[in-house]
């Protein structure tokens, strides 16, 4: 399977996780000493590991990836797509290259290895050959509800949410699965704020540590497995103990009165539209 910022935080604890329960990991990161530090871990503890440095904002370089996989292992089981950077700004701050990164690196970074392993698993399904394949994508909290400071991740983490519906709808024909994961842990990105740090940092008491990247790294294995083929299209939450689904967005009963809308006729509408709706949860940091 392939592995995208697998060279720390919780790549690096799904790459460990997943070799542990027996997957041959590639293990990529654009750092490739980070990424053949992770290698070397999964090694020395009896697992298949090896590096991978392609660009996953460079389509080219994504079928690298995959090929580089199929070379190595024979086969291709799943990409988890966890890669991700961040470049928090006011609304009213963001620019356009804060906003061109964050889409490339996580929308197109979604697509670029994903779309070429899709059409190796097409070609073996059109073949008659079994497929039993996996896609794990990787949102976040903000994508769901929004965040603070954070317009530009949360539209593309939210976009990463829609691709996996769209993924699942369209791929299950071909024996593939698709969900994500809204993980809450312990990473160099969400302990880049000092108050983010010291809310996360690890129990000096050595209790269970709700923080640590491996609780949700489980989650990712069972979604890898063999036991999850009935599942897609899902967003699950993850943290500590704690898993969850993200329910999506749902059309409510709504008002109709059967043709068109005159501007002043919507004021009553929409107080009964208002008075019935379930609100939203808060965007974080409001």
């Amino acid at each position: 399977m392939i592995i995208t910022g697998a060279g720390g935080g919780l790549g690096a604890a799904h790459a460990r996780i997943l070799a542990g329960q027996g997957a041959s990991v590639l293990v990529n990161d654009i750092n490739v000493a980070n990424a053949q530090a992770v290698v070397d871990e999964i090694l020395a503890a009896g697992g298949h590991a090896v590096v991978n440095q392609s660009d996953i904002t460079n389509y080219a370089q994504g079928l690298e990836a995959v090929e580089q996989a199929l070379d190595t292992y024979g086969a291709l089981h799943a990409v988890v797509n966890n890669a991700g950077i961040n470049r928090d700004r006011m609304f009213a701050s963001l620019e356009e290259a804060d906003w061109d990164a964050i889409m490339a690196v996580h929308l197109k970074g979604h697509f670029c290895i994903t779309s070429h392993a899709v059409k190796y698993w097409r070609d073996q399904h059109k073949a008659g050959q079994p497929v039993d394949a996996r896609i794990i994508n990787t949102t976040s909290g903000a994508g769901l509800q929004g965040s603070i400071g954070q317009s530009n991740y949360a539209a593309a983490k939210a976009g990463i949410c829609a691709l996996t519906l769209n993924q699942a709808a369209e791929l299950r024909r071909y024996g593939i699965t698709a969900n994500a994961i809204a993980p809450a842990a312990r990473t160099a990105m969400t302990t880049a704020v000092p108050v983010m740090a010291e809310r996360m940092a690890p129990p000096s008491d050595g209790s269970f540590d709700q923080f640590a990247p491996e609780n949700v790294s489980t989650l990712v294995a069972w979604l890898a497995a063999e036991r999850s083929s009935e599942v897609t299209g899902r967003v699950f939450e993850a943290e500590g103990g704690r898993i969850s689904i993200a329910d999506g967005w749902r059309t409510t009963a709504g008002v109709s009165k059967n043709s068109r809308w005159e501007p002043e006729q919507i004021d009553a509408a929409m107080v009964e539209l208002l008075a019935a709706e379930v609100p939203a949860q808060k965007v974080y940091g409001s």
